[in-house]
């Protein structure tokens, strides 16, 4: 989810939860859950004695900012519970759950409830997350300052895979003045503009997939036009909740108009209203509204892209909204709820429930390039992550087959191309192969900011600087809001050894997540090699990531003259990594000057395959092994030339 932790100055969501007192046990879960994701939780337990039990109440439900009730057997007879949901329903606040298999009572029928009866506490099941994804859908709109974070794995289990892929979608003071330079100064064309989130106006807040899917859906449309600027979702997706004006929103985005949007779906009829919005006066260019079966959801997504095209006097001549798309409407759906889950990155559940619906809705249409696609970004997702070492060529296979079936069906199709080619890359450790695929994921889809950081980061572990560098500026025009862009950044220069122009877009990142991984590290990896050693130990201590901070302090103590500390972050870094930071315990001995041992963890992390040795054709941290013939041959190996 784009929302952000409250801070001490910002007031957090109040949740008022009600329950049939019978169910208090597995409801405490419930509350206690809910205060660990961030919010403020009401629940009769927090009745002080000698309160007046209906006035509290009362209070406390005209205080809340969403209503989550408990379907039971018992709650659907209590009095209480109805009078406190239908408070929810008619203020739109209501987010139903039920924890025994009941039916909802008459009058809630219409909302579905999420069911929780085999949810046992654990804050990554699939179905606690779509109880925040719906808690989400119904604060977004609503005037609240801020919003909690869904749950997201501890910085201790995080891996490199999530650093360069994550940035694909179901895809970094004094230098950096190139890619600053260029987002400050940005002028919005007339052709440039940012599809905001559409709004979830269903009765079911659990429906938000679907209005974000269909956005998005809209965006990678109109991106497919040359001629059109489309700015990317993780930027546009900052202003979901619509809190500043058009032509503030359309300011930090760097953008001419807005597309903003509503969504309604009614059994089989959905209903989408659409305004395009023109930034240098609020106001709207059109508006429209289109009400159609969901049958018809492909036409009428071409039909708005093409209205928005002509209305910014762009030819369209090219566009194929439906590119590696379906005519299948269960299988668009299924689509669209996988992507929310793969997107939400909250753990090993999500992500394998994500792969579960692109599985579904490849069985409903065996032909949707889209969803090949990204059951193979999947696929290698959970490879690189939960999977036991004798998984991952079972893994590998049937993410590099489902890639190829995606680019088979569609072989226009960018995000196919991009597939294939992170398979290839981060999977197969396969650099040559890759490149054909990143190439033509670039020249296809040069308008998706997502696909230009995954191009930019090939180019630049490559030797590809200047096209990595095209690439990351484009990215962060497109994408201006987006930390991992800039992080991106960092690295396109630190690969090209400009390390003092490395540090500021790293800054950035920061600045828009203070929790990014792999930013201080990176920072304190250009600071070592500008000799600026205490500073860049300070940065290590500052990572979130062990594999990072360790690798860091392995080196910066040494070289401080530290040796017993630099002994004990190395003996950490391999008791707590093990084979996951072979990579990383080379570059710590390369510094080391132990060159040996460091030519033996290559060819060991080459034996398993780890994705870091995609970083050794650039890394300057093992720059001592460079003429060593056995260093020479793994790099014609993995295919750097």
């Amino acid at each position: 989810m784009s929302l952000d932790l409250p801070t001490d100055e910002q007031r957090r969501i109040r949740i008022f939860l009600s329950y049939a007192r019978v169910d208090r046990e597995r409801v405490t879960k419930i509350a206690e859950s809910l205060q660990a994701a961030g919010f403020e939780v009401w629940w009769d337990a927090l009745i002080e004695g000698g309160a007046t039990f209906a006035k509290t109440i009362a209070a406390a439900l005209a205080a809340s900012d969403a209503v989550l009730v408990v379907w039971s057997q018992a709650s659907v007879e209590s009095d209480w519970v109805l009078d406190e949901a239908m408070h929810g329903r008619d203020r739109h606040q209501l987010i139903p759950v039920c924890i025994d298999g009941s039916q909802s009572p008459l009058g809630f029928r219409q909302y579905h409830a999420i069911d929780l009866m085999h949810w046992r506490g654990d804050q990554r099941a699939a179905e606690w997350i779509g109880t925040l994804r719906a808690i989400a859908a119904v604060c977004s709109s609503s005037e609240i300052v801020t919003a909690p974070k869904a749950h997201v794995p501890n910085a201790t289990h995080f891996t490199r895979r999530r650093i360069f892929i994550g940035s694909a979608g179901i895809a970094l003071a004094g230098g950096g003045y190139w890619a600053l330079h260029r987002i400050r100064t940005v002028t919005a064309s007339g052709n440039s503009v940012a599809v905001l989130p559409f709004r979830n106006m269903s009765n079911d807040a659990t429906k938000a997939y679907f209005s974000d899917g269909l956005s998005e859906e809209l965006r990678i449309a109109l991106s497919r036009n040359n001629q059109l600027q489309v700015a990317a979702e993780t930027s546009s997706s900052v202003f979901r909740s619509r809190q500043e004006s058009a032509q503030s929103i359309a300011a930090k985005l760097g953008v001419a108009f807005l597309l903003d949007g509503s969504v309604r779906l009614a059994e089989d009829i959905v209903r989408i209203g659409v305004s395009l919005i023109d930034a240098s006066t609020g106001f709207n260019r059109w508006s429209q509204t289109f009400d159609r079966h969901m049958v018809d959801i492909f036409a009428v997504q071409s039909e708005i892209a093409d209205t928005v095209a002509t209305t910014l006097a762009a030819q369209i001549a090219t566009l194929r909204p439906n590119l590696g798309g379906t005519g299948n409407v269960i299988a668009f759906e299924a689509y669209l709820r996988g992507r929310a889950l793969y997107h939400l990155d909250s753990g090993e559940q999500s992500d394998r429930a994500a792969l579960v619906l692109f599985e579904e809705a490849l069985a409903a249409d065996p032909d949707y390039a889209s969803a090949h696609a990204a059951r193979s970004r999947s696929l290698v997702n959970i490879a690189g992550q939960y999977a036991a070492a004798t998984a991952l060529p079972g893994l590998y296979d049937a993410a590099e087959a489902a890639a190829r079936r995606a680019v088979a069906i569609a072989p226009n199709l960018a995000d196919a191309h991009s597939a294939l080619a992170e398979l290839l890359f981060a999977g197969r450790l396969k650099v040559l192969a890759a490149r054909e695929h990143y190439d033509q994921s670039y020249q296809l889809g040069g308008g998706d900011a997502d696909l230009l950081s995954g191009f930019a980061f090939y180019c630049a572990q490559t030797g590809r600087a200047n096209d990595a560098r095209v690439a990351i500026t484009r990215a962060l025009v497109l994408d201006p809001l987006n930390a991992r862009a800039y992080r991106m950044a960092g690295w396109v220069h630190y690969a090209a050894r400009r390390f003092a122009e490395a540090i500021p877009p790293l800054r950035k990142a920061l600045s828009l997540n203070a929790k990014i991984s792999n930013a201080h590290a990176s920072i304190g990896d250009a600071l070592l090699l500008l000799n600026r050693v205490q500073d860049a130990r300070d940065e290590y201590l500052k990572e979130p990531s062990d594999l990072f901070r360790l690798t860091g302090l392995a080196i910066a103590e040494y070289k401080l003259g530290h040796g017993p500390s630099a002994a004990v972050a190395n003996h950490q870094l391999i008791t707590q990594l093990g084979d996951n930071a072979l990579y990383q315990q080379a570059q710590v001995r390369a510094q080391w000057g132990e060159f040996e041992a460091s030519i033996a963890h290559l060819l060991h992390a080459r034996k398993v395959g780890d994705e870091g040795l995609l970083y050794s054709h650039s890394d300057p941290l093992i720059d001592g092994l460079r003429k060593d013939p056995r260093f020479q041959l793994l790099q014609r190996d993995l295919g750097f030339g």
